[in-house]
């Protein structure tokens, strides 16, 4: 599901021992604090509270977090203002998915979680005890994760199924950048940014505050200071707790604007202020790597499919492919028997034909069995979730798909974008309409 938490990426080596880990640290912490420190509130939002031991929590996983990146915390207090912030921020989704009604039940849950374990090579039980070897109570982890799915599903709701990408838009993207010339399309990028927000219907005072705090941060890091250490101190962007890194992305991914800056910079560059609608933003050029083309194996394959029923089961399936292979292997024609006997509407009636076919288009059983094949030979009956098979390989080809993938890649960008662009509105307008109160220095 899209959005759900970035704990999975770091449970590879050791299934969640960084993700997770401040709840460890944060609860020894918490049993050498006095009552009221644990229960003491550090912001209202709404009409809910943060406390100060769920913040606590959630700076030792940043500390964590950056320890793990190598990156110097800044100083305690402007970390611990950041990361209140993002518990805010996190608060106010969840009120807003509340509030519209959305739920997560338990099975709904368990299925996700089911999913996690299974891409970590471990079942739910062993992913459980992976998780209590760490000392993490799993309880509170599963209502993490519950809490993620819901953020995750309101902004599928608010934000990304209100985005359509059309072909026009598609033709104009690819004609803007050709105008641009092919060096944005070459190249992939890794960028980090610092963004220093201006908040919606900002004074003029208030923009001018935020432009000079810009140039500040800007003298500072022309002066030598560490980019990411200073994004962690000042950015008001969703990746400055990840020193502001952006990731690898094309040119053409970003905000024109930011875009057109980072075409001008070389590798280490940091450009000048940029205004958008978010705020100032500062980019740096952290890396630059070449683009290929895009060739892809093609598989030209006819099959006959046998589907369940009250009457047809595995047995009966199976046995009904066997006698129609025998056949087929003793000279009759493969496509009049898929006709007559294929279970498949979409293909039964061109002989069982399933037309040119790229790498990911079928599902993953009936992918590795048709690439076992030479041309020309035909499987042993195989189970997919649609039922019994029988595939024959006629041809392969290696296609240039750069202008098919060209395409496919111009759709995913401008989604992408319009996804992050509105998210960003939106997170701001749902800040704004909210009441915040912050309760730090009590």
């Amino acid at each position: 599901m899209p959005g759900l938490p970035s704990f999975p990426r770091r449970w590879r080596a050791r299934v969640i021992a960084c993700a997770m880990a401040g709840l460890c640290a944060a609860s020894a912490a918490a049993q050498s604090s006095s009552e009221y420190e644990l229960d003491r509130v550090v912001a209202v939002v709404n009409d809910d509270i943060i406390a100060n031991s769920e913040l606590d929590v959630r700076l030792e996983q940043v500390r964590e977090q950056l320890r793990q990146s190598g990156t110097r915390p800044p100083p305690p207090d402007a970390l611990r203002r950041q990361v209140l912030e993002r518990l805010v921020l996190r608060r106010i989704q969840l009120q807003v998915a509340r509030d519209s009604g959305m739920r997560v039940d338990d099975e709904s849950l368990n299925r996700t979680l089911l999913r996690i374990a299974e891409q970590n090579a471990l079942t739910l039980r062993e992913f459980r005890d992976a998780v209590e070897r760490d000392g993490i109570d799993y309880v509170q982890f599963r209502e993490e994760i519950r809490d993620d799915i819901m953020i995750a599903e309101v902004r599928r709701r608010r934000v990304e199924n209100q985005i359509n990408i059309s072909q026009r838009d598609i033709d104009d993207y690819i004609s803007m950048m050709e105008s641009r010339g092919a060096e944005a399309d070459r190249h992939r990028y890794r960028i980090g940014q610092i963004l220093i927000a201006v908040p919606d219907g900002a004074s003029s005072e208030e923009i001018d505050e935020a432009r000079e705090r810009t140039q500040r941060v800007l003298g500072e890091l022309r002066a030598g200071a560490d980019f990411a250490n200073m994004a962690v101190t000042h950015s008001d962007g969703q990746n400055a707790l990840e020193g502001g890194d952006l990731g690898w992305r094309p040119a053409s991914d970003l905000p024109t604007m930011l875009a057109d800056a980072v075409l001008r910079l070389d590798t280490g560059d940091i450009s000048e202020p940029i205004r958008s609608a978010s705020g100032f933003h500062l980019v740096k050029l952290i890396e630059k790597q070449d683009s290929e083309r895009q060739m892809v194996r093609q598989t030209l394959a006819r099959h006959i499919l046998i589907t369940l029923d009250a009457l047809t089961d595995n047995a009966e399936a199976r046995r009904q492919l066997g006698v129609l292979r025998e056949r087929i292997v003793n000279g009759e024609d493969f496509g009049e028997l898929a006709r007559i006997h294929s279970d498949d509407p979409g293909s039964a009636s061109r002989g069982g034909e399933l037309g040119w076919t790229d790498p990911g288009n079928t599902v993953p059983v009936f992918e590795r069995t048709m690439d076992s094949l030479a041309p020309g030979a035909i499987s042993e009956p195989f189970q997919s979730r649609f039922g019994w098979h029988l595939v024959q390989v006629l041809e392969r080809r290696d296609r240039d798909a750069t202008e098919t993938s060209r395409r496919a890649e111009a759709q995913r960008r401008l989604r992408a974008r319009k996804i992050e662009e509105n998210t960003q509105a939106w997170l701001r307008q749902v800040r704004g309409e909210a009441y915040v109160e912050y309760r730090l220095d009590e």
